[in-house]
């Protein structure tokens, strides 16, 4: 099947834990829209029963035996692409690992039930997280932005750029994390500060942040409270937590904080576009990538509307096209592009030469 699912969801939990497998299979079968149809203690008999069940949802640990869950997922996706959600531990490796596991495929990251986060935590991420990788096409898997091949940066910024004059901010979710490699990659060392909201869990986005950080001519990290935003460095809202941009007699700051679910997310791209909207004006760019749901259509329209150029992924080069759309039919955005071209097109917007002053 390529499209969309409707109907009951089906569940392959592949795990070499069978206390975690009981754990998922107990959290999923409560609901009445996901039916667990098997489970595989490793990739090998993991392959035999996607023969044999022909799941629609994969979930995947990437650390077992006999073969890890990276090598299973990139021989998987090449002979038969499949919607696969990495349910991985949040400790360093692993969760680094699991942002791997995203440029090779994998649509949804969720933690393990261990440590700090109970059984009732997971659920929250693995039920949504089951329903959003539903929504993914599986022509999409196989599309062109998922394999984009960004150039090395051939410089890098310091920390120590100037406090900057205008601002890029970016929302994402499912399918997030290649299509934010895909744009930052191609900006350059001196671009406008950046803040970014990408929907994941926490822990997660400090991994994020540091893989692009290997990555990319900009600085990038995770964003902590009240930091001055510089050209030349990317913000990344940490799971858990709202990100904002304030103004200061310094300059733009970032503001990290709690709050009340936006769009059932915190950090909601729709919290930092409001407040983009409100202090920056015309001094920015707004982009909305890939994601399930509306989250950030109506904070681009906001900016907009205040005087920032904005622009959405367009619909073949999402891997979920719902953020996109709705921002769309909002008429929230000034132009809709192809994954490939929006890193050009902030370039020329804040360039010297750009049509954006």
């Amino acid at each position: 099947m390529s499209a969309p699912l409707p109907g009951v969801i089906r569940v392959l939990i592949v795990d070499d834990s069978a206390l975690v497998r009981r754990l998922l299979s107990e959290a999923l079968s409560r609901y009445p829209d996901i039916e667990v149809v098997g489970t595989a203690r490793d990739p090998f008999e993991a392959r035999e029963r996607i023969v044999e069940l022909e799941p629609d949802v994969i979930t995947l640990d990437i650390e077992m035996p006999r073969m890890d869950g990276l090598t299973f997922l990139e021989k998987l996706m090449k002979a038969k692409p499949m919607r696969v959600i990495v349910v991985s531990s949040v400790a360093q490796a692993s969760s680094a690992n699991a942002i791997r596991a995203m440029n090779l495929g994998a649509v949804q990251v969720v933690p393990k039930p261990e440590g700090s986060m109970s059984v009732p935590d997971v659920e929250k991420f693995l039920i949504r997280a089951v329903r959003h990788a539903a929504m993914v096409s599986l022509n999409r898997l196989r599309g062109p932005a998922r394999r984009i091949v960004p150039p090395v940066p051939s410089k890098r910024a310091t920390l120590t750029g100037q406090a900057s004059r205008r601002i890029i901010a970016i929302g994402v979710s499912t399918g997030g994390p290649p299509a934010i490699e895909a744009v930052l990659t191609r900006l350059p060392a001196d671009a406008p500060g950046t803040v970014i909201v990408q929907h994941m869990p926490p822990m997660f986005t400090a991994a994020l942040a540091n893989r692009l950080d290997g990555l990319c001519a900009m600085r990038v990290h995770e964003a902590t409270d009240n930091e001055l935003i510089r050209d030349g460095v990317v913000y990344i809202a940490p799971g858990g937590f709202h990100l904002v941009v304030r103004r200061t007699a310094e300059g733009y700051v970032t503001h990290v904080k709690q709050g009340p679910l936006v769009h059932h997310q915190r950090p909601a791209v729709d919290v930092l576009f409001d407040s983009v909207a409100d202090v920056c004006g015309a001094n920015a760019i707004g982009v909305l990538l890939t994601g399930m749901g509306a989250d950030g259509a109506r904070g681009m329209l906001a900016m907009k509307e205040a005087g920032a150029w904005t622009m959405a992924q367009d619909e073949e080069t999402c891997v979920v096209y719902g953020m996109p759309r709705e921002a769309v039919e909002l008429d929230a955005a000034h132009e809709v592009l192809p994954l490939e071209r929006i890193a050009e097109a902030i370039t020329h917007q804040w360039s010297p030469l750009g049509a954006h002053r």
